[in-house]
């Protein structure tokens, strides 16, 4: 980072360190909050947007090649008057990382001068442009944006150190977008009552990046498209470079027709869940007792010092109504071999005993033994880490939870099952920014711990976290001949990082 930039940024933080730092003083008269004489005005000649940050975004679009990839591969418009494929792909995307929920709120970047300043543009697409958009898509159109998308970030995957492809973990599971509109095409009734769509989202856990995501009918089962899509995503991990590629999955997830292929190509490892069908439950209740082991969880480490545990409330609650309660009392492991029938082969099958206490109130009612299943082609791993590795599957829903409440990708703001697969990719363009520009920030050698763990924290934020810290940021635009300059008016924790990724945008093209 250059010096001056540098020396500014610490001048910031030492003002703010000094105004926020809790010194004792004298009893205050008035409260803290005490402006007044408040007033408004327009400024004449200083613009300013409160999205700061989506110019780094920008460049990440650009310098990653993402914006070339969509324009060589999608082609859905006879002629770019005025718009190209990519114009439209990144307005849904930069329209949700400047804090735009909905389509509709693109509406008010369209009629904001310093954001279309910002991005050198002279206009954007409104909300009813980029609603005709999405209904252009057919079912090779959204697989070649994937693609695109796909390409740029092979190229982000490739700045990164050589231990990031060790081993790529991919991750697959569906989840129910609910709608009340009885006139979108392809909503259905799922399982559980709901009408909507039923998307399934492939991910790389190493990263938390969406690779592929498939919109499908309400009432589709979880693991329909997902071999395909798996087949996929092993394709760019091996292009991408890793070396070895698990699979993961529910027990909707077992694909047993497929595993004996994955199996065979060497570099694949799966673990999957079972059901628990009567003659596996029938094969673990005959296992002797000594075959079992205790599962041992691991407890994360207290950080700080150790404090009493507040009451529990909730509980106290249950126990006074009378409430039946399940309690897991204990744990354990053991293992078998099992051919499923659509395989030529046999493969280790773990099995999670659990002992369950049923309570009622403070009285209890019962005790019984519940089974969990998990396959694997995996020779390597005790029966324990299998365990661990399969719930460590778990943290896909919190992507999901992200892609549904923090970008609000999986919505259905169109009027078909097409066009909201579209909507969907291109909504959740913008996590994937987030995790590019997170991936892309230099370690600087001196720093290099510290900026490491800076970059980890980046890709674990939730993503208004991740806007407010890096997005959110007060900037004066200015337009002179030939550069377009973010002026930051503003000091955050996040600034120096923010800065370093700039200037690494800025230095070197990465494809």
């Amino acid at each position: 980072m250059k010096p001056n930039l540098l020396n500014k940024l610490r001048k910031r933080k030492r003002r703010i360190l000094k105004r926020i730092e809790n010194r004792p003083g004298p009893e205050r008269e008035r409260p803290m909050i005490a402006a007044s004489n408040i007033q408004y005005e327009l400024a004449e000649r200083v613009q300013g947007i409160a999205c700061g940050g989506i110019g780094a975004m920008v460049l990440v679009a650009l310098k990653s090649g993402l914006i070339g990839d969509i324009d060589d591969r999608l082609h859905l418009l006879k002629r770019h008057l005025p718009y190209h494929e990519s114009d439209h792909v990144l307005n849904i995307a930069l329209n949700i990382l400047a804090g735009g929920d909905k389509l509709e709120h693109l509406e008010l970047r369209r009629n904001d001068e310093v954001y279309l300043n910002a991005l050198g543009a002279q206009r954007i697409p409104d909300p009813t442009t980029a609603g005709d958009f999405c209904r252009r898509f057919q079912f090779g159109d959204v697989l070649d944006l994937m693609d695109a998308i796909n390409e740029a970030r092979l190229r982000v995957w490739k700045q990164q150190p050589s231990a990031f492809l060790d081993e790529a973990f991919i991750d697959a599971d569906g989840t129910i977008v609910a709608t009340d509109a009885s006139c979108k095409q392809g909503v259905d009734m799922a399982y559980n009552g709901v009408w909507g769509y039923h998307p399934l989202v492939v991910s790389l856990a190493n990263t938390q990046e969406p690779l592929f995501l498939a919109n499908r009918s309400g009432n589709r089962p979880s693991h329909e498209m997902a071999a395909s899509f798996f087949d996929q995503a092993i394709s760019l991990c091996r292009r991408a470079g890793f070396r070895s590629i698990l699979l993961r999955g529910d027990t909707d997830f077992t694909q047993t027709t497929h595993l004996d292929r994955w199996d065979d190509a060497g570099d694949i490892r799966f673990l999957f869940g079972i059901d628990a069908r009567p003659n596996l439950v029938a094969v673990a209740q005959q296992l002797p007792e000594s075959a079992f082991s205790v599962l041992e969880r691991p407890k994360a480490p207290i950080k700080t010092t150790p404090r009493q545990r507040p009451e529990r409330h909730k509980q106290r609650i249950v126990e006074e109504r009378g409430f039946e309660t399940l309690h897991t009392l204990e744990e354990a492991v053991a293992e078998f071999s099992y051919q499923p029938v659509a395989c030529k082969r046999a493969y280790r099958v773990i099995v999670l005993r659990k002992l369950l206490a049923t309570d009622k109130g403070q009285m209890r009612l019962f005790e019984k033994y519940r089974y969990f299943f998990f396959i694997t082609n995996d020779r390597e791993m005790t029966a324990t880490e299998v365990v661990h590795s399969a719930n460590g599957r778990c943290n896909q829903e919190n992507l999901i939870a992200q892609l549904k409440g923090g970008v609000h990708a999986l919505t259905t703001p169109v009027d078909d099952l097409m066009s909201n697969w579209a909507y969907m990719v291109m909504a959740s363009l913008a996590w994937s920014l987030k995790a590019w520009a997170a991936l892309l920030v230099p370690e600087v050698p001196r720093h290099a711990s510290k900026h490491r763990a800076e970059k980890q924290t980046l890709l674990r934020m939730e993503f208004r976290t991740f806007c407010a810290a890096m997005i959110e940021m007060p900037c004066q635009i200015i337009r002179s001949s030939r550069r377009l300059v973010y002026r930051l008016l503003s000091w955050n924790p996040w600034q120096s990082a923010f800065l370093r990724l700039v200037e690494r945008l800025n230095s070197a093209w990465l494809c």
